[in-house]
């Protein structure tokens, strides 16, 4: 069997890569750019999460049924990857049953596309909270994890969601989240005093534009539309897939 180290990393260049290649060939379908074109079968626009979960379902089907030696482990590894960035990249479709993709909602992609790479840098460099106690018995293994998933809830009930998925190979790191102030919108800020709320309020405020949102609206934010395209980018019904009218073109 081949390396653990060498299939993450198969697993995440190879999500990288299409996550980037999905993102320009979608923008470039709404500017009207290029040969790119939607795929509609009897005006039904299929998008391309569709593809991601039937890669999805092969490669985990081919993993479990055969379990392949090199180098075809490795292949699946690389089309598990390519399967989950597209899968990812329309999060928000399948979070809000709707076409979101370039509206404010549609962001929640991109957030999930990143914190699917923190995972995988993590799991490639071999953070692995369960190795450090293997030595020492079932019951450390078991306290350690119960003592560390309470950190990390309590971190996403703080909205601190990359911190707590840090924290999931980290402990330490979810220890230090769960200790810090909460998001103001959290559930866990509901709990906080005026005074306490209002200097989450301060330590988050909404209008600030932070490194981390620059690098997500580089994503998100959708290009001018294609003067061609007579019709503008409304939702669509929920689903996998949507139906257009006049078989205009969604992009993705």
């Amino acid at each position: 069997m081949a390396d653990r180290h060498v299939l993450v990393a198969c697993m995440l260049v190879a999500f990288l890569v299409t996550f980037l290649a999905t993102r320009l060939v979608t923008r470039a379908i709404r500017a009207g750019r290029g040969p790119f074109r939607d795929t509609t079968v009897g005006g039904v626009h299929v998008h391309h999460q569709v593809y991601g979960i039937f890669l999805l379902l092969l490669t985990g089907t081919a993993a479990f049924t055969y379990r392949p030696e090199s180098p075809w482990v490795e292949v699946l590894a690389v089309l598990f990857g390519v399967g989950a960035a597209l899968t990812l990249d329309e999060f928000a479709l399948w979070l809000h049953l709707e076409d979101v993709y370039w509206s404010a909602e549609g962001r929640t992609s991109v957030d999930a596309v990143m914190l699917a790479t923190v995972i995988g840098a993590l799991l490639l460099i071999g953070a692995n909270p369960f190795d450090e106690f293997d030595a020492d018995g079932e019951a450390t293994v078991a306290v350690s994890v119960l003592l560390n998933a309470a950190f990390v809830g309590v971190a996403l009930l703080k909205g601190r969601v990359v911190l707590a998925v840090v924290g999931m190979f980290v402990p330490l790191v979810a220890f230090v989240a769960a200790l810090r102030l909460a998001r103001p919108r959290s559930r866990w800020a509901r709990r906080y005093d005026p005074e306490k709320l209002a200097r989450s309020h301060a330590r988050f405020p909404a209008a600030r534009e932070t490194r981390l949102d620059r690098l997500v609206d580089l994503f998100a934010l959708p290009p001018e539309p294609a003067d061609r395209d007579p019709f503008s980018p409304e939702p669509a019904a929920g689903g996998l897939v949507t139906r257009e009218p006049g078989g205009s073109r969604r992009s993705g």
